[in-house]
């Protein structure tokens, strides 16, 4: 499936029935939301939803949280974006993980990361009233963006939510992400964010 092509389809059809939708866009980091907030912020009324138990560290984790603030903050082609930023607990992590520690990067571990934040996506747009939900993620070209988006509208129907499909490395996306990065100074991490993409 195109996902980027339907979700341009949606936004097309959207903006011509002058329709704001509510959106919470889960977000792993500044750099992976920065074209995406640029892209949907026109079209979804966005919260940006930061949760991600799998960063290594409360101190990689806060890094990114400061990053992603500034970044809503200070970014000139975005207006009227919310973010709610949830605790640190690392075991959240390892809980869903324990026993795929060696598994490779890119297989079923990341798998299992992505539904732990997904779910916990879907969970908080549920308890307030979204209609959408996505992830930021299908933006970087080390992600299975055909998983990614496969888990979002499993997870999605079983709250009674709509998934936004998408594959925003498409059409320059992930270079646009590159650019408003350079633009703004933000922060690009070398790693995913658990300590085993850190390892890998």
């Amino acid at each position: 499936m195109n996902y980027q092509k339907k979700l341009d389809e949606l936004i097309e059809k959207l903006q011509k029935e002058n329709a704001k939708p509510t959106l919470l866009l889960h977000a792993c980091c500044a750099p992976c939301s920065s074209y995406c907030l640029e892209y949907l912020s026109k079209t979804f009324d966005i919260t940006v939803l930061f949760y991600n138990p799998n960063i290594e560290s409360e101190m990689e984790y806060n890094k990114r949280v400061d990053e992603l603030i500034r970044f809503i903050d200070e970014c000139r082609s975005i207006e009227g974006v919310n973010l709610e930023i949830l605790d640190y607990d690392n075991s959240e992590f390892y809980n869903v993980v324990e026993g795929l520690e060696d598994v490779k990067e890119g297989g079923v571990r990341c798998f299992k990361c992505y539904e732990l934040r997904l779910r916990k996506t879907a969970e908080y747009a549920k308890e307030h009233d979204f209609e959408y939900i996505t992830t930021t993620l299908t933006i970087s070209p080390h992600k299975n963006s055909d998983k990614i988006n496969e888990i979002g509208v499993k997870v999605a129907e079983e709250y009674g939510l709509k998934y936004l499909l998408s594959d925003f490395k498409k059409n320059d996306g992930f270079k646009r992400s590159i650019e408003l990065s350079k633009e703004y100074d933000l922060y690009r991490q070398s790693f995913c964010g658990c300590e085993f993409s850190k390892r890998d």
